[in-house]
């Protein structure tokens, strides 16, 4: 056996496997550039810790559970202008989830609100934070699903400690009267510690409706959401439908369907 092939064997063995892959090359360029055996160490030791950062944003972004990928560099923002890039990039930094900050996304579908929340979460996963993704859907039917109060409370535990939770499609279909309570709890629980994105078809002002009619609720929820936070109204059509006659079909493209803008010129009001 070789001396190489008895070196990429032990590595096996100790489960180094981005080394067993790249130690035969980089011992002929050692060779080749004369490298001596602190810098062969430390280049094969920087290898290996690249491998394990890698292995563990892929680990991240399974465990976030994002429906597809999705970076701010594959969003038009050019269909986008009320959406200045400047203003968006606070959200791509780590002081967004370091301040607990907020972000609402609303708009008519096909906007890019999914997209956008996606892709702040991707980058909050590439800096090193737990980031967990659902949608308004999936956790109603997880609490309704819930057999007793003990198990709402051990569902929301890990949605209350994550360092950036994005609740996706808020007002998109009709939300139990349950849920309203539920949600504050985990607003209120992740105020002060934690980031929250949340998207919606749903203009601020009838959100109280999507959880029960109960305003009260509601302006409890969105004063914490709003107090480090900021909200953003996105206009225009429907990218997935560009070219496609949709004449007749309500809210295609309306920006109208948003709710009226209370942030003014900008498209954007903040809790600050």
């Amino acid at each position: 056996m070789s001396v190489i092939a008895a070196v990429e064997q032990k590595l096996r063995q100790l489960k180094l496997g981005r080394l067993q892959a790249v130690v035969a090359s980089a011992i002929a360029q050692a060779e080749q550039h004369q490298l001596g055996y602190g810098e062969f160490l430390d280049e094969l030791l920087a290898e290996e810790l690249l491998g394990r950062h890698e292995n563990q944003i892929r680990r991240h972004l399974a465990q976030a559970h994002f429906p597809y990928a999705a970076t701010l560099e594959q969003f038009d923002g050019q269909a986008r202008p009320e959406l200045k890039r400047a203003v968006m990039m606070r959200y791509f930094d780590s002081a967004f989830v370091e301040k607990a900050g907020g972000l609402i996304l609303i708009g008519p579908s096909g906007l890019g609100k999914t997209h956008l929340a996606i892709a702040v979460g991707t980058r909050m996963v590439q800096l090193g934070y737990s980031v967990r993704f659902l949608t308004a859907q999936q956790l109603a039917n997880q609490v309704l699903a819930a057999p007793n109060r003990a198990a709402v409370s051990e569902l929301l535990q890990p949605l209350v400690r994550g360092q950036l939770l994005i609740l996706d499609e808020f007002g998109y279909l009709s939300v139990d009267p349950q849920l309203g309570p539920v949600l504050y709890e985990l607003v209120s629980g992740r105020y002060g510690h934690g980031a929250t994105v949340i998207t919606s078809n749903k203009s601020l002002t009838t959100w109280g409706e999507l959880v029960g009619g109960d305003s009260a609720l509601m302006m409890a929820i969105l004063d914490r959401l709003l107090h480090h936070g900021e909200v953003f109204y996105l206009r225009g059509a429907s990218y997935r439908l560009r070219g496609k006659a949709v004449g007749g079909l309500p809210g295609m493209g309306d920006p109208e369907r948003a709710g009226p803008s209370v942030a003014g010129e900008g498209g954007h009001a903040s809790g600050t």
